[in-house]
C-alpha cells in the first residue's frame, strides 16, 4: 500500500499538482487561531461517540458521508487530515483516516506531525475560512468490513487466532480509570476478556520535532511482543476509536493484513452489563516451555 503518512514538506509539494481537500480535526478555537490554507474544520471527527447497533452504524456512516461531502470530497480529491501533533489529539487525525477508509474513500493522507510540523517548517498558515463547494460523497458498503460491532467482538472473545488489541492508557487497561474523560465516566472499569495490550504511544517514538510513527519493522517488533504478526487478524479497541485509529494506521502501514476496529470501544462495551469484562491486574500469562 502507499504510505498514508505525508510530511509537511511533501504535502507542500503535493498540493501544487494534486487536487486536495484539507481537513483540520482540531477544536474550532485552535482552527480559528491559524490553520493550513484552504483547510476545512471538522472537529466532530474527534468528538463523535458512536454505538455499534445497526442504527448507530447507519447514523455514523450517514453523518460522516454528509460531513465529508460538505467539506468538498467527491472521490477525485485526496483527503488530507491533520491534528495539532501526533500525540496531542488522541489520534484524532487518524480517526479521520479510519472513518474515510471505512466509508470507502479512495485517497487519504495524514499529515505526519500535524499542524505543528507544518508551522515548524515555516509553511504558510492563515485565519481565512474557506467556503467549500458541497460534493456528492459516495459510500462503498463493502469498505465497512473494517468496522466491527459488539456482537462480533464478543464472538471473538476466547477464540484462538484473533488478537483482541487494547491500546488504551495503562490506568484504563488495569481498571483504575474508565476513560480519558474521567475515572468514572463509564459505569464499569476494566478490559475485554482475553485482550492483549499495546499502549497506543508505542506505535510512535520521540524525535526532535515531536512524536513520529515508528518504522514498519519497529511496529512489527512491538506487535511481536503480544504475539501479533502480519497475518494475525487484529480487532482493535480503545475508548471511542481515536487512539485505536492511530494504531490502525500504524498496523496497516506496517503491512498487517487484517485489521478491524470495534469502534464503539470501551464507551459502549462498559455500558452493557451483559458483556463480560476483566478487572484489576491482568492474570500472569501461563508460560509454556519446550521440553529440552
Amino acid at each position: 500500500m502507499t504510505d498514508v503518512l505525508i510530511t509537511a514538506g511533501e504535502l507542500a509539494e503535493f498540493l501544487k499538482h494534486e487536487p486536495c481537500v484539507i481537513i483540520d480535526t482540531r477544536n474550532p478555537e485552535a482552527y480559528g487561531a491559524g490553520h493550513l490554507p484552504g483547510a476545512v474544520n471538522v472537529h466532530e471527527i474527534f468528538t463523535y461517540l458512536a454505538t455499534s447497533t445497526p442504527e448507530g452504524i447507519h447514523e455514523l456512516k450517514t453523518k460522516f458521508a454528509d460531513a465529508f461531502g460538505a467539506a468538498g470530497l467527491s472521490g477525485k480529491e485526496t483527503a488530507v487530515i491533520y491534528e495539532q501533533s501526533m500525540n496531542s489529539g488522541f489520534g484524532q487525525s487518524c480517526r479521520g483516516y479510519y472513518l474515510l477508509t471505512m466509508l470507502g474513500y479512495p485517497k487519504v493522507k495524514v499529515l505526519h506531525g500535524g499542524y505543528d510540523a507544518w508551522a515548524a517548517a515555516g509553511l504558510p498558515v492563515t485565519q481565512e475560512v474557506p467556503s467549500p463547494v458541497k460534493a456528492s460523497f459516495s459510500v462503498l458498503p463493502e469498505a465497512g468490513d473494517i468496522l466491527i460491532d459488539a456482537k462480533t467482538m464478543l464472538a471473538a472473545v476466547g477464540k484462538p487466532g484473533i488478537a483482541l488489541l487494547d491500546v488504551r492508557d495503562i490506568d484504563e487497561w488495569i481498571g483504575e480509570s474508565s476513560s480519558p474523560y474521567g475515572k468514572d465516566f463509564c459505569p464499569r472499569k476494566g478490559r475485554i476478556p482475553g485482550a492483549v495490550w499495546l499502549e497506543w504511544y508505542r506505535m510512535m517514538k520521540p524525535t526532535a520535532e515531536g512524536p513520529r510513527f515508528k518504522s514498519k519493522n519497529e511496529i512489527l517488533a512491538e506487535c511481536a511482543t503480544v504475539g501479533i504478526t502480519e497475518s494475525t487478524p487484529v480487532y482493535l479497541y480503545c475508548f471511542k476509536g481515536a487512539r485505536a485509529s492511530n494504531t490502525f494506521l500504524a498496523l496497516k502501514n506496517a503491512g498487517v493484513k487484517d485489521v478491524r476496529m470495534y469502534f464503539g470501544s470501551w464507551n459502549e462495551w462498559s455500558r452493557d452489563p451483559a458483556l463480560p469484562i476483566e478487572e484489576g491486574l491482568p492474570m500472569e500469562a501461563k508460560l509454556t516451555t519446550k521440553a529440552a
